[in-house]
């Protein structure tokens, strides 16, 4: 048996060459060879610079051990032709390098480093059986036990319960638009019969899941996603996909129909939705929610927050003027209003006054201004915007009808009272235009927690850029009194 430079043993293969298992490899060079399937490979980015660290590689041999390779940046072009998820090869000439100590993929130690003098070459007619693939998966004690550790990635199967708010039983429709705008598909999963987590996939992890999800006849029911990242939400714990992470359903691989077929012999189980249990929102102080923001790894998300009103902001509008169809801004044609909402598109339109109003909240960690639109106007004050604006301009007549309504007592009346936020994350949040948060949904102290699934559908039907053109009426309000809503009060009040 001849010996490799650092003493350990290598064994002789069928092709008479020297291969050296992956659970012997150390630290170091190696003029050896190496023989494995190539399960995946994807970018690793440095997510503060925006720079490309390498491509990093998940290997297995015929023992069976699964190792973590690597490909720096400048040597990437020249082996990424060769590679091809599944194949097998043999590679000539290799660094053993220590694995990294955050989001690992693979227990081993060492990571298989490409060097200078590396040749990777594929191997047809292998006589030696490799495995596809090697999973590791947690429960969610183990889940929990390793929140927020930034430790190794582990893998997850469950049987899906929602999607994106919508019940697994009900055939969920996954709109690819809005999912490519919001770069995320949220799946509440359940492994067996343990707590329901909330499972999010973020950009190709979410491509790839509608793609599968799609692609099936029926509605598939089973999940498995690799190498998934544990962190706490809200003092909720939720699992999210990396860039190293994988989607497979019902038949994919053994795992998922393992899974399948346990499902199938326990349908009460499958059957069983809490709605409340797996759709509440996280709830967070106001502190929390800008530390979240901070996060380089933040994205869109809504949260719930218990605050004490401060003060109505003055200096902008309290309302603006909405179509009637789709509640985007209005804008004057030249004789008529136009719906600036290109989906819209209405002209002629009927503009009815909504809110849009700041208002100054604290809680015991931080202060905030959070922004009122439509229902949650309504739901503060008790009357619609439309209401409080007609009777304004009722009481005043003619006096001041090309300005607008200053805020009502409605609004002022409620400084001091404490409620339940619920608030949205968007983008705007994180590029760090705006800190105001948009607020969804008010409940009251005694409510139950608030569930996301009804109420994000709702959010979500608003695209962004209906969002954008109520916030940026605040300077297109002016005027206000133009709309038919109020040329109605006006002739109202001149009849009496």
């Amino acid at each position: 048996m001849a010996m490799k430079p650092h003493g350990k043993s290598i064994v002789s293969s069928d092709y008479d060459e020297k291969v050296l298992f992956l659970k012997d490899l150390s630290l170091g060079p190696h003029e050896a060879q190496l023989r494995f399937r190539l399960i995946h490979f994807w970018e690793a980015w440095n997510p503060l610079k925006k720079t490309l660290i390498g491509m990093e590689m998940l290997l297995i041999d015929e023992q069976g051990t699964v190792i973590q390779g690597f490909i720096s940046p400048g040597r990437i072009e020249t082996y990424l032709p060769k590679m091809k998820r599944g194949s097998v090869y043999k590679l000539d000439n290799f660094y053993g390098s220590r694995n990294k100590s955050v989001f690992r993929v693979a227990d081993h130690t060492v990571t298989v480093s490409f060097s200078w003098n590396s040749e990777l070459t594929v191997l047809l007619d292998c006589p030696s059986q490799f495995d596809d693939d090697r999973f590791r998966f947690h429960s969610y004690e183990e889940f929990q036990a390793n929140c927020d550790l930034k430790g190794d990635l582990y893998d997850v199967v469950g049987h899906m319960k929602l999607v994106n708010g919508q019940s697994i039983h009900e055939a969920p429709v996954l709109d690819e638009v809005e999912i490519a705008k919001a770069r995320r598909v949220l799946i509440h999963v359940q492994s067996h019969d343990g707590p329901v987590m909330k499972l999010y996939l973020w950009d190709q992890a979410a491509r790839e899941f509608c793609k599968k999800f799609k692609s099936y006849e029926g509605t598939p029911t089973v999940l498995l996603v690799t190498t998934v990242n544990t962190k706490t939400l809200g003092g909720t714990l939720a699992l999210t996909s990396m860039s190293s992470s994988r989607v497979f359903m019902d038949y994919d691989v053994q795992p998922t129909i393992d899974y399948f077929s346990w499902l199938g012999s326990n349908p009460d189980i499958a059957e069983q939705v809490n709605a409340e249990v797996v759709t509440k929102r996280e709830t967070m102080t106001i502190g929390e929610i800008f530390s979240y923001i901070e996060q380089e790894s933040a994205k869109d998300a809504f949260f719930e927050c218990t605050a004490t009103i401060d003060d109505v902001v003055h200096g902008s509008s309290w309302y603006y003027i909405a179509c009637s169809g789709c509640h985007s801004k209005v804008s004057k044609g030249p004789t008529s209003l136009l719906c600036t909402n290109k989906k819209c598109g209405k002209v002629n339109v009927s503009g009815v006054p909504q809110y849009l109003s700041k208002i100054s909240v604290y809680d015991n960690s931080d202060q905030a201004v959070f922004v009122l639109l439509g229902d949650a106007g309504r739901e503060l004050t008790g009357k619609p915007a439309s209401e409080l604006v007609r009777s304004y301009f009722e009481a005043n007549g003619n006096e001041g009808v090309n300005l607008e309504a200053p805020i009502p007592e409605a609004l002022i009346s409620t400084i001091s009272q404490k409620h339940k936020f619920c608030v949205k994350v968007t983008e705007h949040n994180l590029s760090g235009k705006t800190r105001s948060l948009t607020v969804t949904k008010i409940l009251s102290l005694d409510t139950p927690p608030a569930t996301a699934s009804s109420e994000d559908n709702h959010t979500t039907a608003t695209s962004e850029e209906t969002s954008q053109n109520r916030v940026d009426s605040v300077d297109g309000s002016k005027g206000a009194c133009c709309s038919s809503e109020l040329e109605r009060a006006k002739r109202r009040k001149c009849g009496n």
